[in-house]
């Protein structure tokens, strides 16, 4: 019974399922009317044309997509004319469409959207790249191509790929170029470029051939030699032509054209000989299409379609997929129960009767419904996944970059907004993690204008006589870097030569003048010279002018020509060696720890020679002179008093060894002291004079006042201002007490050539910054990476210091040359020798104290019986001091060789008298014989 009521609920189940699929199917309509706007007769307008029917006849045969359902085209020619696709698009909308594929051209786009928000119906643009045709303002706008956004976004990653700084863009001056521009402006700003010139062509049909070579003249004028060609196929084609007729298609010319130029290329490849040879080494962008076995099935019945007449291109593909979309979407609408209704405008209601019959448009109430299932949607069709993101925009866009050679073209790569530059599709690399790495290969070889492969420059001189204004200081001291000459604008010395030595080196001739920087009476503000040309006023700048991290944020600099950086100059006294001058190897603390040393030796050695040596026995005063004489012989290894204990022994072959090693370094410090001429100053460098309150001094206009005050953080009351070298030399010599200064902190080339003549004074001290001087230009600009490499070569082939020795000579104070004061012989050079001693001398006499503490403990009963009475402690002390003061037997505790010499001497003086009386007459005769 119970299987019988799961089978009869199961039957009421599906026939409830049947019902309801049933009722679904009924409530779909028989056609549902879809309008179609685009301009008939353009490039992008045939190939869609015929997309479009075929991916109609396709949905129409296809029973999973629409069942019981026929679509039905309606399409208008807009002829690219807002006005035209206006009122296409009405037509469309009295005609009660559910949504309409296109239109196509985005000037007509932004006139008929507003349409479409009115009436809510959705429009699918396959070919409206405008990136300002936003979500926000056009809700039922929804973009099935991709955006120039992203075209824009390929041009700067290449244009920075091939490290130009600077393009000229070329476009039709509509909403479709501008917005282009303005998104290709963005994206390179992004990478530090820019777009240095915007040339607009007039829209439609009014230009002529004449309208094109006045701008692309102005534009053979301008610096940059990178163009960018955002235009429709008729202007981009007559762009090329003159291009080619003024010579700006030859060597040392970019050109790079957007999908306008790969759309007609696809689509009539090959061009007529005249068109191709005007496009030889142009770059071009297409929209990037997967391959796929769907894809090649639709291409292989293009040719059947139209005869061959004509190529598929990739916006056509994207014509035929906007159907394939809209299908599944009304299928989505229809499942979700949506139906295909229309209810009038109430503010239409006062046009009724008009000749214009706009009481005809109607609203179309599932407009929104339908949108949302087309946003939805997640499918593939012949250009890749089709899906789109939060802003509505389509995902993973990608572009090939192809290079046109010859009678047709080659793809030198790809372009995806996942992945950047590639060689590689991007499908490939969407499995992997994104890697823009620039140790990638990025694009192959290319063949650029001119037939080289050699990549172009990217800029040239202007041809407009306009000469670069290159600012110099006027200097009033060493004026060996840079100079003035008399009454002229001309300037000369180390810093000009290595500037004309630049140049020279240059592929490319550099016209400039030198304006003069600064009013003559002082060394003028390097850091306003740098600011000058970050405003404008000059096009750089040349001198001893140093590269500086605050510097740097206004300007670019080259490659540093000669080495900078800080150091403090101060006056010196030469040590002489003077009567107490042997005591100046060692420092203080060395000394006494040293003399400190001798004494816990000795000390030592008689407490463990004391009891069993008679060499350290005797009255005490005899013990304290044998101690002392005993530490301080060891000084020179002459002691004559010898150990016979081991304990002793061992302590006395280590403190011998660091005697060693301490009176080497004596000898070698003195002798360094007696032969070398010694300098001493009481500035020992910047951390000296930062810890002191003394005036310290700096050149006019130089980096270092700044510096010291913002990095080091010596008040600004302290620092004193000086403008020449003789000041530095008086102001040194005065001192602080005279009115003078403590030191002076410059720049070492200048101070270089200050000592080269002024022996009285020396660095003190370390550099404390590194740094360079360099020659300054804009930001980004190429002159300053070419001059650069002409440095660079200049410092290879020795002309580098050609021009240094020309113009700066070497110091002639040649007798004083050796440094301030050295350091002395310090003890953290020697306790290692100090520590070793230390443990062996405690080591011993804990051994030693051992024993004694063993031989008493023996004795101490011996004598408490002895006694008859327990000893008091006073008398425990007493016999442990007698204990260690007591001689120990001789027997017992001498070595064999002293009981050998003992026995030796004992017998010579047991010798028969006879012996003993011809030993007396030997020694008496020996003085006689040493007289004669």
């Amino acid at each position: 019974m119970r299987a019988v009521g799961i089978i009869s609920l199961l039957l009421l189940h599906f026939g409830y399922l049947q019902n309801v699929f049933s009722a679904n199917v009924s409530s779909r309509p028989a056609v549902v009317n879809v309008g179609a706007i685009f301009s008939f007769n353009s490039t992008i307008g045939r190939v869609a044309k015929i997309a479009i029917e075929e991916a109609v006849k396709d949905v129409n045969s296809n029973s999973s997509v629409l069942p019981g359902t026929k679509l039905v085209v309606q399409m208008q020619n807009s002829n690219c004319s807002g006005f035209l696709g206006m009122l296409g698009a009405m037509q469309l909308m009295e005609a009660d469409n559910v949504a309409v594929i296109g239109p196509q051209s985005s000037v007509v786009a932004r006139m008929v959207l507003n349409l479409a928000n009115e009436l809510q119906v959705p429009f699918l643009s396959f070919a409206a790249t405008d990136p300002s045709l936003s979500s926000l303002q056009f809700p039922f706008f929804v973009r099935t191509t991709q955006s120039d956004l992203y075209q824009m976004t390929a041009i700067a990653e290449i244009v920075d790929y091939y490290s130009w700084k600077e393009v000229i863009a070329i476009y039709l001056d509509d909403d479709y170029g501008r917005n282009g521009v303005a998104a290709l402006d963005d994206a390179l700003a992004a990478r530090r470029c820019k777009v240095s010139y915007k040339a607009g062509i007039p829209p439609g049909s009014a230009f002529s051939r004449g309208d094109i070579m006045d701008i692309l003249i102005n534009v053979a004028l301008l610096e940059s030699r990178v163009f960018v060609l955002h235009v429709n196929p008729d202007s981009g084609f007559m762009v090329f032509s003159v291009a080619q007729y003024l010579g700006m298609m030859a060597t040392g010319h970019v050109w790079l054209a957007t999908d306008w130029l790969s759309s007609v290329l696809d689509s009539f490849s090959p061009l007529p000989s005249d068109k191709m040879d005007s496009l030889q080494g142009v770059l071009v962008l297409r929209a990037h299409t997967p391959d796929s076995d769907r894809k090649r099935n639709f291409l292989s019945r293009w040719n059947k379609l139209n005869g061959g007449s004509f190529g598929v291109n990739s916006y056509g593909l994207y014509a035929y997929d906007s159907v394939w979309l809209l299908a599944h979407a009304l299928d989505s609408f229809f499942n979700k129960g949506g139906i295909i209704s229309f209810s009038n405008d109430s503010r239409l209601i006062n046009f009724e009767g008009s000749d214009l019959h706009l009481d005809a448009l109607s609203i179309f109430d599932g407009g929104s419904l339908l949108l949302n299932s087309i946003l939805q949607s997640d499918l593939v069709g012949l250009t890749g996944p089709i899906k789109f993101d939060a802003d509505r925009s389509l995902v993973l866009p990608a572009y090939d970059i192809i290079n046109v050679i010859g009678t047709g073209f080659r793809r030198i790569g790809y372009w995806s907004n996942y992945s950047g530059l590639s060689t590689v599709p991007p499908e490939t690399l969407y499995s992997r993690p994104p890697n823009r790495s620039s140790a990638n290969p990025k694009l192959y070889s290319v063949v650029w204008p001119g037939e080289t492969v050699i990549k172009p420059r990217g800029w040239v001189f202007p041809n407009n006589g306009k000469q670069l204004k290159i600012g110099v200081p006027i200097r009033v001291s060493y004026k060996e870097f840079v100079s003035q000459v008399q009454g002229t604008n001309n300037f000369k010395g180390f810093c000009i030569d290595v500037f004309t030595a630049a140049v020279n080196l240059l592929p490319y001739a550099v016209p400039y003048q030198f304006i003069p920087y600064g009013d003559g009476k002082k060394n003028p503000s390097y850091t306003g010279l740098v600011e000058s040309i970050a405003a404008g006023d000059l096009d750089g700048a040349v001198g001893d002018i140093a590269i500086t991290t605050n510097r740097t944020k206004f300007v670019d600099f080259t490659q540093p020509y000669a080495a900078s950086g800080l150091v403090a100059v101060a006056p010196f006294k030469k040590l002489n060696t003077g009567a107490w001058a042997f005591l100046r190897p060692f420092s203080r603390l060395m000394w006494g720890v040293t003399a400190a040393s001798f004494l816990v030796v000795g000390i030592v050695v008689w407490i463990l020679e004391h009891r069993i040596n008679d060499e350290f026995r005797g009255s005490p005063r005899q013990q304290l002179i044998t101690i002392l004489w005993f530490s301080l012989s060891t000084m020179f290894f002459s002691h004559r008093e010898n150990t016979v204990s081991t304990l002793g022994r061992l302590v006395l072959i280590i403190w011998l060894f660091v005697v060693l090693i301490i009176n080497s370094s004596y000898t070698a410090s003195l002798t360094s002291l007696l032969t070398v001429q010694r300098l001493s100053s009481p500035i020992k460098g910047i951390a000296t004079l930062k810890a002191s309150n003394e005036p310290i001094g700096y050149q006019v206009g130089s980096f270092a006042e700044h510096y010291l005050i913002e990095e080091i953080g010596i008040p600004s009351s302290r620092l004193v201002a000086l403008g020449s070298p003789e000041a530095y030399a008086t102001a040194l010599q005065n001192g602080p007490k005279k009115g003078g200064v403590a030191a002076v902190v410059d720049e070492q080339p200048y101070v270089e050539l200050f000592l080269s003549s002024q022996c009285k004074f020396r660095i003190v001290g370390q550099e404390f910054t590194k740094s360079g001087w360099g020659f300054a230009f804009p930001r980004d600009s190429p002159l300053a990476v070419d001059l650069s490499t002409a440095i660079l070569t200049l410092s290879e082939n020795g002309d580098l210091q050609r021009i240094h020795d020309k113009w700066l000579q070497s110091s002639v104070c040649t007798s004083d040359t050796a440094e301030i004061e050295s350091d002395r012989l310090h003890l953290k050079s020697f306790w290692g020798l100090f520590l070793i001693i230390g443990v062996v001398c405690f080591c011993a006499l804990v051994i030693y104290f051992i024993q004694i503490m063993r031989q008493y403990s023996r004795t101490a009963p011996t004598v408490s019986l002895s006694n008859g009475e327990g000893s008091s402690r006073s008398k425990r002390l007493q016999r442990l001091l007698s204990l260690i003061d007591e001689k120990k037997d001789p027997s017992k505790s001498e070595p064999k060789r002293r009981k050998t010499e003992r026995s030796s001497s004992d017998s010579v003086l047991e010798t028969s008298p006879k012996r003993q009386a011809k030993f007396s007459t030997e020694v008496d005769i020996i003085p006689h014989n040493s007289r004669m």
